[in-house]
């Protein structure tokens, strides 16, 4: 009779999904990946240029771009399966004060951060009602309920992705998906790097943690909402932010 472990699971958790992360070539998209590949999931990701972390199944696409992303997914799902786990990190920024912002300026911010998520969700949806489960994590920021100034465009798009993961959740909720953010604060990547080190020690002395946060400390947060322990929470926003945002 073989041995066998009492405290042994069976439980999908374990087992290796298929992960897809836009943006995974650097910052929090990298570690938020490099946390899937540790625990054993089959990772992809959807990136414009180069750089995803080995393991990764890179695929070059623009989230801007509806055929490339249906592409993208179709090639994805032909070698890791249905995507069981998304998670909408790509992002960019074109700061510029209000008065002086162009449309081009607050739209093609929007067509990244906003309708590039909505364009990876919907797409992802398809495979995920087909399975009766699924994990979508929206990467938003502090930015979006706080406000900055000269960010009237990135704040619009990142905010817009609470209103974007609730609507999922009533939507698709029953079907065993859920549909979460992650506001992520001051966090050590290199864009806050190269940030002169007077504006480093302003932003840093607002944080009541006092220091800025690891992208492994965000990548952390997403790998619980995209577990079996995480079924029940959806349509939360869930900041990463050293307490920055209290209460926003």
């Amino acid at each position: 009779m073989p041995d066998t472990d009492p405290t042994a699971t069976t439980s999908t958790d374990v087992a290796p999904r298929s992960v897809l992360v836009t943006g995974a070539n650097r910052g929090i998209g990298r570690a938020i990946a490099e946390r899937f590949l540790a625990r054993g999931d089959k990772v992809a990701t959807i990136v414009r240029s180069g750089g995803a972390p080995d393991g990764v199944l890179e695929v070059r696409a623009d989230v801007r771009d509806t055929a490339a992303v249906d592409a993208a997914f179709t090639q994805v799902e032909a070698a890791h399966g249905p995507v069981e786990v998304l998670v909408a990190n790509a992002g960019v920024t074109r700061d510029q004060l209000l008065m002086r912002m162009t449309d081009d300026e607050f739209t093609d911010v929007l067509d990244v951060n906003l309708t590039g998520s909505f364009r990876v969700v919907r797409r992802a949806s398809k495979g995920m009602i087909r399975l009766r489960r699924g994990r979508i994590v929206l990467i938003s920021s502090v930015v979006g309920m706080y406000g900055s100034p000269g960010q009237v465009n990135y704040a619009a798009s990142k905010s817009a992705l609470v209103g974007m993961a609730r609507s999922i959740t009533r939507e698709l909720g029953a079907r065993g998906i859920t549909a979460n953010v992650v506001a992520p604060g001051f966090i050590d990547t290199d864009m806050t790097r190269d940030l002169p080190a007077e504006r480093q020690d302003a932003y840093r002395a607002s944080i009541p943690a006092g220091r800025f946060g690891l992208a492994d400390e965000v990548a952390g947060v997403v790998e619980f909402l995209a577990s079996d322990a995480a079924a029940y929470v959806s349509g939360a926003v869930v900041p990463v932010d050293g307490g920055l945002g209290m209460g926003h």
